[in-house]
């Protein structure tokens, strides 16, 4: 591991004070913040390109995808991810008869309502560009299962996978037979990454929470470092109808002891938490406090940012992902990162500022803005609540200059698709709605008597088969001239853009 150093300042003017100014505009969250013009500057970032596409195809050997199909099958064989009985009883049960290898490596657990997957990201790369092994574990995946459980930042092979599973299962038919309830599939899949990363070994385990906090099944770590994304309402029939009443579920991830870096909040939300440290005689860092974004520009590919974390500023980190919502959970992430090293607490200084520049240039996100087709150009966003719809369209309009914007939606009908709907209305001109393959997609007629509702009859579009519904979002997109520059957003679900990514030929 690199050496943390002060980081060089590159002006006179007192940074406190500037910071002070920033974090007082920041934490109004004003959206025209960070609206730079666009275009105006061209980045040649000095760290190389981005990492590839990191969402693995089916294994080309057929004995290999026949073993990892039937893994799939077993695995969907038990409780979904949706039907829950909120306790850890089963996975500590698993993880006791596994020897605790959840104990093996340090851990940075995350929570939060939204960017938790990005933010996991962005903390694996800079831990991995500090020479450290990573273990990262995310849910849901966009295409293929291996991708919820990585290694040194790559998802898992899938042989490696299917032996992780393996090498578990008689140990999890041990412990469904003692339990009133057999382990469900995320608690299997929790038991496997945990296994693996001690079998690695990683030096540090990235962990985010599948639901909540408290009986989330990742939570039989104990992690020095508890991150908490932005919370708003979603999945309120298990975790509660106010974020107040989230926060106190998700508060559960916070140890004894533990240092929180804690994401911009509600004010009830952000009282939880507060008291929920003070239990436990946690640190707290706050976003526009301690740590926060600085300053941001676009640039080509991305965004060019200024962020204050622990141990002081890091400038000119470019950042290849768009909206300020990704600037925002870069700031999260180098703070996280910041305490997981004892920066800001233990030790002065600041991380080595170019060792940074590197990581945050390598950070990809697939199914997070992510552009995968021109002429039209066509983006695929996971957004599937209000909150993360707000922050892909405010993103979406600040990085695309489309004259005209189809969208393709396809939701789960346990959300709050209006809500949903109504973030998005005032950047579609039209919205074709559809339905992803899952039983829990909602069906494309009830979405449609909802997007009229929102949108009005005239401005949408049916297609219950989402490759029909590319096909009528594309052909209404090249109606205006090639040069208008029209595009199409899918969204709703991460089901949707993952069936959407596999339709216009991402592997």
């Amino acid at each position: 591991m690199s050496e943390p150093r002060p980081s060089d300042r590159h002006d006179d003017s007192d940074p406190d004070e500037t910071f002070a100014e920033i974090v007082d505009e920041e934490t109004q969250r004003d959206p025209d913040l960070a609206v730079i013009e666009a275009g105006s500057r061209t980045l040649r970032t000095r760290s190389g390109p981005p990492q590839g596409d990191e969402v693995p195809a089916r294994p080309a050997d057929p004995e290999v995808d026949k073993a990892l199909r039937a893994v799939e099958q077993e695995l969907a064989g038990r409780w979904g991810e949706t039907k829950l009985e909120p306790s850890v009883t089963r996975i500590a049960a698993l993880m006791d008869v596994l020897g605790e290898p959840q104990r093996a490596y340090p851990s940075i657990h995350i929570t939060g309502t939204n960017g938790k997957t990005s933010t996991a990201r962005m903390i694996e790369a800079l831990l991995g560009a500090f020479d450290l092994r990573t273990g990262r574990y995310t849910s849901p995946h966009v295409q293929s299962i291996t991708e919820r459980i990585s290694l040194d930042g790559s998802p898992i092979d899938p042989e490696r996978f299917i032996e992780a599973y393996q090498d578990i299962k008689p140990y999890v038919e041990m412990v469904d037979a003692q339990q009133p309830y057999r382990l469900s599939f995320f608690e299997v899949l929790t038991g496997m990454a945990y296994a693996a990363f001690a079998d690695a070994p990683v030096d540090v385990a990235v962990v985010e929470v599948g639901m909540g906090g408290s009986w989330d099944a990742t939570n039989v770590i104990d992690s020095s470092v508890a991150v908490v994304t932005p919370i708003s309402l979603d999945h309120t029939d298990r975790l509660g109808t106010t974020p107040a009443e989230i926060a106190g579920e998700k508060s559960g991830i916070i140890k004894q002891g533990a240092t929180v870096i804690l994401a911009q909040q509600p004010v009830d939300a952000a009282q939880v938490m507060l008291k929920k440290a003070v239990e436990v005689d946690a640190t707290v860092a706050r976003e526009g406090m301690e740590f926060g974004v600085v300053s941001r520009e676009i640039a080509v590919g991305g965004q060019l940012l200024t962020l204050r974390g622990l141990g002081g500023e890091y400038e000119e980190i470019f950042l290849p992902l768009y909206g300020a919502h990704q600037a925002h959970n870069a700031a999260v992430a180098l703070s996280a990162v910041e305490a997981f090293f004892g920066i800001g607490a233990e030790q002065p200084g600041s991380l080595d500022v170019d060792t940074v520049r590197r990581a945050f240039a390598s950070v990809v996100s697939p199914g997070r803005l992510e552009v995968v087709r021109s002429s039209p150009t066509v983006v695929l966003d996971a957004a599937h609540n209000p909150a993360g719809a707000r922050a892909t369209a405010d993103g979406l309009s600040e990085a695309f200059g489309f004259s005209r914007l189809i969208g393709v939606v396809g939701a789960s009908g346990d959300k709050d698709v209006k809500g949903l709907l109504e973030a998005f209305e005032p950047i579609f001109a039209e919205v074709v709605v559809t339905q992803n393959s899952t039983a829990r997609a909602m069906d494309a007629d009830e979405l449609a008597a909802v997007a009229v509702e929102v949108f009005g009859e005239d401005r949408v579009q049916v297609e219950p088969r989402l490759d029909d519904a590319l096909e009528a979002a594309i052909t209404l997109a090249e109606e205006e001239d090639e040069y208008a520059g029209a595009g199409v957003l899918v969204t709703g679900s991460v089901i949707t853009v993952g069936e959407a990514r596999l339709l216009l030929g991402r592997r």
